[in-house]
This record gives C-alpha cells, structure tokens and sequence, in this order.
C-alpha cells in the first residue's frame, strides 16, 4: 500500500536529480513517497551485514526505470545514511559485438542480439561482483556503448578507490530463474514462431539462467523488482528511451546507429518470454515489490 504523504521539503539532491534527468514533474512526490524509504530499508539491510557490502539486485523490465531508481537509491544511501555505494548494470557486462557474432555463428542467429541471458560475460560479473564482496579495493567497473554496441575500452571502466557499502546490481533479468522447459514449446511472438522454429535459441537461454546465472545471481544479497502492469507499457515505456536517445546522439552518431521503430520491435521480442516469466514468478520471492500503473506511477509496494 501507498506510504503516508511526507511532511517535509525534498531534499536538495533529490531536485539535483530531478533537474539534471529532466524528470517528469510528478516524479518528486514518487521518490519521496517510495524510492527514499527504499533506501532506508537497504540501510537497515546493510546494517545487519555487519562488515560485508551488500549486494542489492534491481530488477525490472525494459523502461521501468531501474537506472533512475539505482541512481536515487545511491543518493540516499549517501546523503541520508552516510553510506558508500556504486551502480553496476548487467548491461555493462555485455559479451562483446565479436563474441556475440561468434555465438551466433555457433549456436544460433538471434544471439547477436544483445540482452537475453547467454550474451552477457558471467566469468566478468562474477570477478567484478566478488571482488567487491570481499572488499579487494581498488576495483573497476566494467562499462558497455549501447550505440556502438560494444564493450568500452578498459580505460573507460569506473575506477572504484575504496570500498562500498552497497553495490546495486540492476538490469531487466537481474534475479532471474529458469522457465519450466516444457513452457518453452509454445511460441510466445513472431520472432519465436518465424526465426525459432525447433525452440535453440530459447532453449539455450534458458539453460544459461539454470547454469551460469545462478551463481551470479546468488551473489545478491536483496533483491528489489520495479514491477510493470504488463508487457505493452514494457514495449511503449523503452520506445520512449529510443527516443530520448535519439535526441541526445543525432549529432554526434550517425542514424544508422539508431533502431527505427521496426527494429525496435523486433528487439523487443527477443525479452518477452521471460519478461512475462519473471512478471509471473517474481513477486513471490522478491523482498521489495514496486508496483508501477500504466502512467509509469506506484500503484502499490510490497515489503516496506
């Protein structure tokens, strides 16, 4: 349910934010309401970890605003609760554009599509995830250029100096599980129907997410899903980040760098199945729930 409308100015950081994302107007009242006793709540986790950082997964679908939420998160941890922290997306821990190419030569096409599991670098957020968990500082954070679709040089990789509090691990399948196999029969889109036929490439995602990615995931300490009402908003919330980006980039990059309307429903497709899993199977384990509406506001929280 809703928390209790609060009774004191926003902070300063919190306008910061909101000035410097060009955030839509209601979004003050949301991360007063939601995002802040988040943070509080990852406080008091931290708290009973003693010594250890903790590792809090964001999860949440494609648009959901999970960047947003880290980065609001981070700043209270910081000005709130006088904790240290840093944001690792599992974006940045991308397989590289030649290694992609390379699984999609040898095991199936649509793996040259960034984003499903079975395309991210394990073996990287397991060093990185772990060093930090054992406080080996200094540590890096790894980085990924969307627009080039590729790795950043390791030059460009956040340098981190001393240890954290918090890390928070977010990404659209961050805490994901396995799909029952014999779900994985039925198509779920075109994509799957026309360029999946005999189910490979999902499949093999699958058998990822019941491999590799249950050690990386069982690095996380919490877990927070920012929950959207269904895959639509999911398919018009990340045309809106298409967008956005198009407009920040068209003068730098050329067009081509930037998927048009049909690509980008196409790309869509190749997160759908286990969106709609994790819709599905999540908020029984996830140990805070946000519940977003249509209009991209809390409809309801669970676990605060």
């Amino acid at each position: 349910m809703p928390l209790s409308p609060p009774d004191h100015p926003s902070p300063n950081w919190l306008r910061d934010i909101i000035e410097q994302e060009s955030l839509p107007s209601f979004f003050e009242d949301l991360a007063t309401r939601y995002f802040i006793p988040v943070a509080a709540q990852v406080a008091a986790w931290r708290t009973e970890m003693n010594r250890q950082p903790l590792i809090l997964g964001i999860n949440g679908a494609q648009g959901t605003g999970k960047s947003t939420l880290s980065l609001v998160l981070a700043k209270a941890l910081e000005h709130q609760h006088h904790l240290t922290s840093a944001v690792l997306s599992i974006d940045d821990i991308y397989h590289t554009h030649e290694h992609r190419a390379e699984l999609a030569k040898s095991i199936h096409p649509l793996l040259a599509t960034r984003g499903v599991p079975g395309t991210h670098d394990i073996e990287l957020g397991l060093s990185v995830i772990k060093s930090i968990k054992d406080g080996h500082f200094p540590a890096t954070l790894p980085s990924f250029d969307k627009v080039t679709d590729d790795r950043k040089p390791v030059e460009y990789w956040q340098q981190l100096d001393q240890s954290v509090d918090v890390l928070i691990f977010e990404g659209w399948c961050v805490g994901a599980q396995a799909e029952p196999p014999a779900q994985l029969a039925s198509p779920v889109n075109t994509l799957e129907q026309k360029e999946d036929q005999h189910t490979q490439w999902r499949t093999f995602v699958n058998q990822q997410l019941q491999q590799d990615y249950t050690e990386l995931f069982s690095l996380i300490d919490k877990l927070v899903m920012l929950k959207a009402p269904d895959f639509e908003c999911v398919y018009h919330w990340r045309g809106q980040q298409e967008q956005k980006l198009r407009q920040r980039i068209k003068k730098a990059d050329p067009p081509s760098k930037i998927m048009t309307d049909q690509q980008l429903a196409r790309f869509i497709m190749h997160y759908e199945r286990l969106t709609r899993w994790m819709f599905s199977e999540m908020p029984g384990r996830a140990d805070i729930i946000i519940e977003l509406n249509q209009n991209h506001q809390v409809k309801r929280t669970a676990g605060l």
